[in-house]
């Protein structure tokens, strides 16, 4: 057996590695100075509590983006065997889709009984990759899901205060590329690396039967006969776009292998190191090529466009959903999959625990949550604030506006998942349609929802890579606006005579009903009288500068107004059906006059 001893190595302090929502995201060029990815691990490790280092399993894998087999040969599988960690589990290639990893590391029983105690899991989700892109870490827990806030905090200051790290420098490095076990010895004893199939658990975890602890009987989440059924129906056409993300591989293995979809059904379903060029965002502006073939944009296909579309983002944990020239807004996904759960999805039959959705998500889960009688929770943006609720109990299902969609299957945010519930919907409602009768298509189920919970208008208008000086003016520039309730309902007036009254301007503060803790500071509201709600926020995402978020919403229910386009409804100088305006948005806030800028990045 080969040999590796211990090295203490000095550091200083990094500024600015304060993880974000999702962990710490900076420049490629950032994370390759000298000791920069050192400082974070060692960091990590120093925060969690000793018995999840010494003799742990640990996971480390992520998107497969530029930089990803570096860091995990060459630094963090060597600094877990110099702090004690008994195994390393890896990702065949060094990939794992993020609801993967927490796939793992809940389910997976390694060959001596060991279980995962938490994951190193190398992504920057939807933000660009290559050389000159973005590069990300964060760090999950025993229970699957990302590190709470206590153990960030504790993160953060460490890197504050760091003055060395601990390296096996002599440990040869593993082939990533090839599955199986290599075992080595040191100075706290063994030390494997596990190098196992990258889709396996996950896709067991989808189609399998399971005990799950809330039910009485064996259940699959999915139930793949059904789908395939409707995979198979010639009238009904399927696209999936992984954006050259991890995604693709667990396309290529579920929808291609196990439901029998046509292998032209997926597009850049081959993970790359930059994403091929492109911007691993499953949205309008960025999946242009499912877009245009969906019939969706100005530069639409001449083909006929299939029912059903579907896109992920780099780590998978985010999708679109589309149908035949129709989009679903993330908000709306949410909600449908709630309201329909119960009859269309095995998992959910014995009914739903409750319900949350971020704050910025639009109310549209609210309705379907008090229509059903089910437990509700608002949390602030970040997936770690569901997984408090979902291992008390509280919550089946959970979304957020920035297309991510979820259960408590896992504790992550789950790309994949939101695309089966969907074709589960799809496969329900169209079970005595599939031979040669009309189909029941994804505009009919959204437009049947709307008819029976009422719509709700939704934009985000995202200005990206904003000085970040000049976003943190504006947010005080809007808090302070909120100082007196009577001058700022004079100020909106003035801006637009037909607006409804703001009846409540604050900044969100979260106290988690579980553990008591309370996030402040987490984004900023105004709240109308009828319903409607401006939010802004600035966004824990990016990798540099800043990114405001700009939240509209409009809530109607008169199903004879429910049709019509979010943009025209939202639209400025909108006939007086729309009740306030994106220029009220942006009058309020002094947009242009704090970031010089006249147009957002991206609308959705």
């Amino acid at each position: 057996m080969v040999m590796f001893t211990m090295t203490r190595k000095e550091t200083v302090p990094f500024d600015g590695q304060k993880p974000g929502t999702s962990g710490l995201r900076k420049k490629v060029s950032v994370f390759k100075q000298p000791n920069y990815l050192h400082n974070f691990v060692q960091s990590t490790f120093n925060a969690l509590p000793a018995d999840k280092v010494k003799g742990a399993t640990v996971v480390v894998s992520g998107d497969g983006r530029y930089f990803s087999k570096d860091a995990v040969q060459q630094i963090i599988i060597k600094m877990a065997a110099a702090n004690g960690v008994r195994r390393v589990w890896v990702g065949q290639d060094s990939l794992l889709s993020t609801p993967a990893v927490s796939a793992v590391i809940r389910e997976r029983i390694g060959a001596d009984g060991s279980k995962a105690t938490g994951a190193f899991i190398l992504t920057a989700s939807h933000n660009p990759g290559g050389p000159h892109e973005d590069f990300g870490i964060k760090y999950n827990m025993e229970n699957g899901g990302p590190a709470p806030e206590v153990i960030t905090d504790k993160i953060y200051a460490n890197t504050r205060i760091l003055k060395e790290y601990f390296i096996a420098e002599d440990l040869p490095d593993v082939d990533i590329s090839v599955i199986g076990l290599s075992s080595f010895s040191g100075p706290e004893g063994p030390f494997d690396v596990d190098v196992f199939d990258s889709t396996t658990d996950y896709v067991k975890l989808m189609n399998d039967y399971h005990s799950f602890m809330f039910l009485y009987i064996s259940v699959s989440i999915f139930d793949f006969e059904s789908i395939q059924k409707l995979l198979s129906c010639p009238k009904f056409t399927f696209c999936y776009d992984a954006l050259h993300g991890v995604a693709g591989i667990y396309a290529k293995r579920i929808f291609v292998e196990e439901l029998r979809a046509n292998q032209s059904s997926l597009l850049n379903c081959t993970p790359k190191e930059d994403f091929g060029g492109g911007h691993p965002d499953p949205n309008l502006t960025y999946a242009k090529e499912l877009v245009a073939r969906m019939g969706l944009g100005k530069s639409s296909s001449q083909n006929e466009p299939p029912e059903f579309g579907a896109a992920a983002d780099g780590d998978a944990d985010r999708n679109m959903i589309l149908g035949k020239r129709f989009f679903v807004t993330p908000s709306d996904s949410v909600a449908i999959i709630a309201a329909n759960a119960v009859e269309a999805i095995p998992y959910f039959a014995s009914g739903l625990k409750g319900v949350a959705r971020s704050m910025p998500t639009s109310a549209a889960l609210d309705v379907v949550a008090k229509k059903l009688n089910l437990k509700f929770f608002e949390v602030p943006t970040g997936w770690k604030f569901f997984g408090n609720l979902m291992d008390a109990g509280l919550c089946s299902i959970c979304g957020e506006e920035s297309f991510g969609t979820g259960s408590d299957h896992i504790r992550e945010k789950d790309g994949i998942w939101a695309v089966l519930a969907w074709l589960s919907i799809l496969a329900f409602k169209n079970k005595d349609n599939l031979k040669g009768q009309k189909l029941v298509t994804v505009e009919d189920i959204v437009l049947g929802h709307w008819a029976t919970y009422g719509r709700h208008y939704y934009t985000r208008y995202d200005y990206e890579n904003v000085d970040a000086g000049a976003a943190k003016e504006l947010m005080a520039h809007l808090v302070n606006l909120q100082s007196s309730l009577p001058n700022l309902n004079k100020l909106v007036k003035e801006m637009r005579s037909d607006v409804s009254e703001v009846a409540q301007a604050d900044e969100f503060e979260y106290k988690d009903p579980v553990d008591g803790s309370v996030s402040k500071h987490q984004g900023i509201r105004y709240l109308f009288v009828d319903g409607s709600r401006l939010v802004f926020r600035l966004s824990g995402t990016g990798s540099e500068g800043a990114t405001i978020r700009v939240y509209i919403e409009q809530y109607e229910n008169d199903s004879s107004k429910t049709g019509r386009d979010s943009q025209e409804a939202l639209a400025p100088l909108a006939r007086s059906f729309c009740l306030y305006a994106v220029d009220v948005a942006i009058k309020l806030s002094k947009m242009k006059e704090f970031t010089g800028r006249s147009a957002p990045t991206v609308i959705t």
